[in-house]
């Protein structure tokens, strides 16, 4: 699996790909109330890495908010 960031008009998103096909692509955060970006390309990386860590042990890539405090991402 591949993922990559992107700009978006407030922050930043990420895209992972699998065999060059993206599955996800994620252009604000998810589980919050506003509809806004990551404020940077790290915690776009950080919550994708997250994402793929469950993919790969094959549980729901759903992300909590709790799990966004974990990994620090301003919210």
């Amino acid at each position: 699996m591949k993922t990559e960031t992107f700009k978006t008009d407030s922050g930043w998103g990420y895209t992972i790909a699998y065999k060059n096909k993206i599955i996800i692509k994620q252009s604000i955060i998810p589980v919050i109330n506003d509809n806004k970006s990551f404020s940077t390309e790290e915690d776009a990386l950080k919550t994708a890495h997250l994402v793929i860590e469950k993919l790969k042990k094959n549980v729901s890539p759903t992300v909590s908010k709790n799990e966004l405090i974990l990994l620090k991402i301003k919210l």
